[in-house]
This record gives structure tokens, C-alpha cells and sequence, in this order.
């Protein structure tokens, strides 16, 4: 990893601000919402997934509901690729596919429109933040479900002690910030 690499993730790191007891006491909640709101910061988040994805025939960016949206958007429109979106139930208007998951605190279901991606296709699924995995991991089986090739799973953030790497453990995993 290259000095300047480096420099740009402390950058990024130390925007990261704690909030506690967010949503519920006893969490310490990572809010990313700072380097948003710093163009700098934001381009130099988006130039990270840029320079790590341009080289590797990517076609297609499969951005998580909600904050993945962000990040997703940016890192298609530098591609040059599309972008589909995976969503929280409800949300999506055409044919969707859909998958149930465990979350911490009870279920979910997460949609992708049945032809949000091709088979064989190459594409990197985005997210903000990685913890137990579980919301990955859904969106990994619905990119499965339609034939298509997950080339990386790319996070923001990751929180190691969550240990979500283990649950996506078939998967390449690429975080820029780890706690």
C-alpha cells in the first residue's frame, strides 16, 4: 500500500464521526455523513473506488439501498457503467426478485428488478458500510439469482469486530476503512 494511499484513508478515517447510543444505547454509530459533506473528501472517496475499479472490466455497479446509492452513482458514472439498485421492499416499481435476511435486530427483505442485471455480467456491489453482512449478502444472492459475476464486494467502511468479512467469505472484499 503506497504512502499516499494511506494518507488519503487517514484523511478519510478521521472525518468518520462517533455518534453513541445511535440507533439504540449501546451502539457506537460510524456517521460518514462528513465527508459528503466535504467535496474534497467525497471526490477523494469516489476517486478511491475509481482507480481501483477502472482496470478491471467492470459492467455494471450494484449500489445498496441506501447510502450504497451515494457511492454506487459516483463510481457508475466514472465507469462509464451502468447502475442498478437494491432495495428495501416496496421500493422498486417493475418485476423484482426478492431475498428475506437476518438483520441484528429482526428481518428484512432487499428487491433488485428482475432484469437489474445480465448473466454473465461483471459487477461490483457497493455499499457504505460493512458489519455483519447480512445486507450484502442478500444482495450478493440476488446478483447470483440473475446469472451475473460478482467481481468485488467494496465497502467505505468496514467494522472488523462485526466480522461481516467471514459471512461474505466466498466473496472479494475490498473496505477503504477498517475499525
Amino acid at each position: 500500500m503506497s504512502t499516499s494511499f494511506k494518507s488519503a484513508m487517514e484523511r478519510l478515517k478521521c472525518s468518520i464521526r462517533d455518534v453513541p447510543d445511535f440507533p439504540k444505547k449501546g451502539i457506537v454509530f460510524k456517521d460518514i455523513t462528513p465527508i459528503l459533506t466535504n467535496g474534497q473528501l467525497f471526490r477523494l472517496a469516489v476517486t478511491i473506488f475509481t482507480e481501483r475499479y477502472q482496470r478491471k472490466s467492470v459492467e455494471r455497479i450494484v449500489a445498496i439501498d441506501a447510502r450504497g446509492f451515494i457511492f454506487g452513482g459516483a463510481l457508475a458514472h466514472h465507469l462509464g457503467v451502468g447502475l442498478t439498485l437494491v432495495r428495501k421492499k416496496g421500493k422498486l416499481p417493475y418485476k423484482s426478485n426478492s431475498i428475506e435476511y437476518g438483520l441484528e435486530y429482526g428481518q428484512g427483505t432487499l428487491e433488485m428488478h428482475i432484469d437489474g442485471v445480465e448473466k454473465n455480467q461483471r459487477v461490483v456491489i457497493i455499499d457504505d458500510l460493512l458489519a455483519t453482512g447480512g445486507t450484502a449478502e442478500a444482495a450478493a444472492k440476488l446478483v447470483e439469482l440473475s446469472g451475473a459475476e460478482i467481481v468485488e464486494m467494496a465497502f467505505l467502511v468496514e467494522l472488523g469486530f462485526l466480522k461481516g468479512r467471514e459471512r461474505l467469505e466466498k466473496y472479494p472484499i475490498f473496505s477503504a476503512i477498517s475499525y
